[in-house]
């Protein structure tokens, strides 16, 4: 029984050869603990490209058929784990194609098993049963490191975006300090508007100057006073000398360093496209952004009268229909104008649909070299096209304008 295959290294041109659907650069399959075999959703695949990632459920056949298709042929490497066996498919340049079978070992086996339920007992960046303080005093954990029942998806949210920070770091790194990485006299600055209760701002910190002993200075921006104080106080309380809180907001606050990393959890609304602003205007060099609440474009369609003919018209006849898509619509412009200021963008899933609707998170990275501007004249067509169809405005293209 296959528990999970990965495939790397793909051919070029996978669209163009009519090979897939996309140019993918990887693809993970891997069994869903909870489904048996028999079932449609047997197992979740992901397929990455350069800017997104896609899921989709396939059943056994359907992964057995796609790994036997693929593998060694659109992807030159591809590891198959079974319960008692890793299968490596190899082709080299000529198209030569090599397998390596290896017998894993009673322990290993099992090792391999329980990584398919992951589910059950997911390998979290902050684990449970190992109390962390800031967790405990936040009521997230209690003083033995469980997870309070009530608090589970915050827990789940808290290390999904840690996973998206411990993935960008090596990038910015290297844009911030070529290969001397992070010093006391140089820290990584790390920017958090809306930082509200700063679950993620106190796991932030947390995991990079505790875990990975990373030099960090991270800054906490918000309206509120109350909060403000109590999370000064804790971060006071912890000794995280390194982590400070202001009121303000990213309209108008000056940061005494600017942020290498630009963060954002349910910023609300048109507070997401002043941090973005902020971020682009002061040459953030990534950007982690989980939009919330977008208002803007849905108040203006919901007033605007579209012609029949318009591709939009259906879109905009019921109120839930045109919410959603308002939303998507700005996150997708949001997107747009961050590609045209330089930065490479991905729309990945944060956290899954049952534990909140507010699932997208918005990554991008600053380009190195000299931007494409081929690329960017494009982007600034769609963006230009989509708003005059819509017959909307847009926060984040009149800042980013000035």
């Amino acid at each position: 029984m296959i528990l999970s295959i990965t495939f790397s290294k793909p051919v070029k041109n996978i669209q163009e050869q009519e090979l897939l659907d996309r140019d993918y650069i990887k693809i993970r399959i891997q069994k869903n603990p909870s489904s048996s075999l028999t079932a449609k959703a047997a197992y979740s695949a992901e397929f990455f490209t350069q800017k997104q990632a896609f899921h989709k459920s396939m059943t056994q056949a359907e992964a057995e058929d796609f790994y036997k298709k693929h593998a060694g042929t659109t992807f030159k490497n591809t590891v198959c784990r079974t319960e008692s066996e890793e299968i490596t498919t190899m082709a080299n340049r000529h198209g030569e194609i090599k397998t390596i079978t290896k017998k894993l070992s009673a322990r290993d086996a099992t090792k391999e098993n329980n990584k398919s339920l992951f589910n059950k007992k997911k390998n979290y960046i902050l684990q449970e049963g190992i109390p962390v303080p800031f967790l405990v005093k936040l009521g997230v954990m209690t003083k033995e490191g469980k997870v309070i029942a009530q608090k589970y998806d915050k827990f789940r949210q808290i290390n999904r975006f840690l996973e998206f920070i411990d993935d960008i770091i090596p990038d910015v790194t290297k844009l911030c300090t070529g290969d001397t990485g992070f010093t006391e006299e140089r820290p990584l600055h790390i920017a958090d508007f809306g930082c509200g209760k700063s679950y993620l701002t106190f796991a932030v910190y947390y995991f990079l100057k505790e875990l990975k002993k990373i030099p960090v200075e991270i800054t906490g921006l918000d309206l509120k006073e109350d909060v403000i104080k109590e999370c000064s106080s804790l971060a006071k309380e912890f000794g995280y000398t390194g982590l400070n809180f202001y009121i303000g907001d990213a309209a108008e606050f000056s940061y005494k360093n600017p942020p290498d990393i630009m963060i954002t959890l349910h910023a609300c609304d048109t507070a997401t496209d002043y941090a973005l602003n902020y971020a682009a205007g002061h040459d953030a060099k990534a950007i982690l952004s989980v939009p919330c609440c977008q208002h803007e474009i849905n108040l203006q369609l919901e007033k605007t009268k579209l012609t029949e003919d318009s591709p939009f018209a259906s879109l905009n006849r019921w109120g839930i229909i045109r919410e959603r898509f308002a939303a998507l619509a700005t996150d997708a412009l949001r997107g747009e104008l961050l590609e045209q200021a330089g930065y490479s963008v991905q729309m990945l899933e944060f956290i899954d649909m049952s534990h909140t609707p507010k699932n997208i998170l918005i990554r991008a990275v600053k380009k190195q070299g000299q931007a494409n501007q081929e690329a960017a004249e494009k982007s600034l067509v769609r963006s230009k096209s989509l708003l005059k169809e819509l017959k909307a405005e847009q926060t984040l293209v009149k800042l980013l304008q000035k």
